[in-house]
């Protein structure tokens, strides 16, 4: 570790505590962050890691507690501030500006100007692309708006931005949520902790990578550090146990029963054709949970927002429940039984400024009017049923939803699509980024749903998830079905294979 004392304090946070009104957010916080260490941060969505997370970035002042940074007092008053102080953050709800370009967002507030004070664009590029470089992320244009990109690109370049700021403290924050591909990620931790001059704290529920990465972790619980472990002498279900104060036994998903292959079709797709998927077909029907795996831009992005209205196909076609589906718009869509959970919730799934309430709301919202006035008491009464069904607490429907975890957002989410009505669901990565318990609330929901006569097709970028929870699961390779497996034969070595491209070679042996 070139001298670096691996015992020393990088980071010690004691005492932690802050309330937003009457919610307490963080109680009693205390964990330290030793030089050169990977440590990570455990605890179910709502435990209090976000609000931690905010306090260290500058973004939140606390109510009390102290904060040491290498020794020293360390109290920032903004992002900036706890950039020069050492720390930076790449955030899970990704802070990048839309609008402006991968340069842009790389380099700011400190753009290179040319004459006249403005933005030398053609310099900004040049060492936008010279940082990108260095964190092995050369495939992202600097010039490319960073609205352009996939959520997995973003992701990467969150984390690169946050690396280039060359910190020594790096927060991490479900860092591996939205990557195809983690090990990108994995060689990097490595490279920049081998001297022992950075320390990372690291934020995921993805026990496996965890325990690869870390040495120690601390658990979060309803806003109090129940502990600190070294992860190397500790079980899971210990882990478990002090994330969620009871055992694990009856967490874990328990592989999907078979459905009837005589069951009416739900949803149809014949020949469905766009810019990055050609001639696919399906059929989905009642009370079955079809599945989708794919690598990182196989045409699942595309396929998925064309069945919930959100993108026009160039050909093929769409029958839900025998009826052709014509208009390419999410109210057409919904109109027609099909309830659609996009990828981004932040920025396409909730209205950040309103109440959860309200999100949970909308889409009944014309049988909620009364002279043109949204009546109160309705909506709560209607609102409140879902809630319960997706395990969302009554106190958060009075909040404003983006203060909630993400957990707790992804569950109004689901919320809004059970309350539209809609007979069947269409839903992107819809556990990504949750704690395991979140995860086996999500999972209840879709199978109660199937077991009502509803259909559900779902994305998903873990593939055990997909094994686990659904009946058949369709393969996309270079935007066509490699393949269909189902029963047995759905493996996770079987998945990969055909995500990969090796389908025909297995369909030539057979």
């Amino acid at each position: 570790m070139s001298g670096a004392d691996p015992q020393a304090i990088r980071l010690h946070v004691e005492g932690l505590a802050k309330a937003y009104g009457a919610t307490v957010a963080l109680r009693q916080v205390t964990l330290d962050l030793r030089q050169g260490e990977v440590h990570a941060l455990l605890g179910e969505n709502g435990a209090g890691k976000s609000t931690l997370v905010k306090i260290l970035s500058g973004i939140v002042t606390p109510d009390q507690g102290n904060l040491l940074l290498d020794g020293g007092a360390y109290r920032p008053g903004s992002l900036m501030e706890a950039r020069r102080a050492g720390i930076s953050t790449a955030f899970q709800e990704l802070s990048l500006l839309p609008n402006l370009t991968v340069a842009t967002n790389l380099l700011l507030p400190t753009l290179i100007k040319g004459a006249g004070g403005l933005a030398a664009t053609r310099r900004n590029q040049e060492r936008a692309a010279e940082i990108l470089a260095e964190f092995d992320a050369a495939d992202i244009s600097p010039r490319t708006l960073v609205s352009d990109l996939s959520l997995a690109q973003k992701q990467r370049l969150e984390i690169v931005r946050a690396l280039s700021h060359r910190p020594r403290v790096l927060i991490l924050d479900e860092p591996t949520a939205a990557l195809a591909e983690p090990e990108w990620l994995f060689r990097l931790i490595a490279r920049i902790t081998a001297a022992g001059d950075v320390s990372i704290l690291y934020i995921s529920h993805r026990l496996a990578e965890v325990r690869r990465l870390c040495q120690r972790g601390t658990v979060l619980r309803n806003g109090e550090s129940i502990g600190t472990v070294s992860l190397a002498g500790t079980l899971d279900a210990d882990i478990f146990r002090m994330m969620v104060g009871t055992s694990p036994e009856g967490h874990q998903p328990g592989q999907t029963a078979g459905t009837q292959s005589d069951a009416a079709p739900a949803i149809a797709v014949r020949g469905l054709t766009g810019r990055t998927i050609t001639d696919v077909g399906f059929t989905l029907r009642q009370g079955e949970i079809l599945g989708v795996a794919a690598l990182e831009g196989q045409g699942q992005r595309e396929l998925l927002r064309i069945l919930a209205g959100a993108v026009a196909p160039l050909s093929g076609t769409i029958e839900i429940e025998g009826h052709a589906l014509r208009a390419a718009t999410p109210a057409a869509a919904l109109s027609a039984g099909i309830g659609f959970v996009p990828e981004e919730r932040k920025t396409e799934g909730i209205f950040l400024t309103l109440g959860t309430a309200a999100n949970i709301s909308f889409p009944i919202l014309n049988r909620l009017r009364r002279f043109g006035l949204i009546n109160r008491s309705r909506e709560r009464t209607a609102v409140q049923g879902e809630a319960a069904r997706v395990e969302l607490a009554p106190r958060y429907l009075d909040m404003r939803i983006g203060a909630l975890s993400g957990g707790n957002q992804q569950k109004a989410l689901i919320a809004r699509v059970l309350l539209s009505g809609a007979r069947n669901l269409v839903l992107f990565d819809p556990t990504r980024g949750v704690d395991v318990g979140t995860k086996q609330v999500i999972y209840g929901v879709i199978r109660d749903f199937v077991a009502a006569g509803g259909s559900v097709l779902i994305y998903s970028t873990e593939l055990a998830e997909l094994v686990q929870l659904v009946h058949r699961c369709l393969v996309l390779y270079q935007g066509r079905v490699m393949g269909e497996l189902s029963g047995a034969a759905m493996t996770e070595e079987r998945l990969v294979s055909l995500a990969t491209g090796h389908g025909e070679q297995e369909r030539a042996a057979a």
